[in-house]
């Protein structure tokens, strides 16, 4: 893996690590009663939608240096892409 390859990596991952913290942030407002239910619940499909994007972009970018491609040209698919993906 080159430094730009990890670079990309890196803030992928230090994204992935900010929204699971809002996460955190998000249940602990709920159990504080700062936030109601339904607040939390829409702000948590959100950032599950955005996690689940995350990791697909990861994902295709690994993919492409194991068939020897480059990971820059792996793309953020839309979250329809990712989320009624067929597996």
């Amino acid at each position: 893996m080159t430094g730009s390859e990890a670079d990309a990596e890196g803030q992928i991952l230090g994204r992935i690590n900010e929204m699971i913290r809002q996460e955190k942030d998000l249940r602990e407002q709920l159990a504080e009663r700062v936030i109601d239910e339904s607040t939390e619940h829409a702000h948590l499909a959100r950032l599950e939608v955005e996690l689940d994007r995350c990791w697909d972009l990861l994902r295709q970018r690994k993919a492409r240096v194991a068939a020897g491609q480059d990971p820059d040209t792996a793309r953020v698919r839309t979250a329809s892409e990712v989320e009624d993906y067929l597996s």
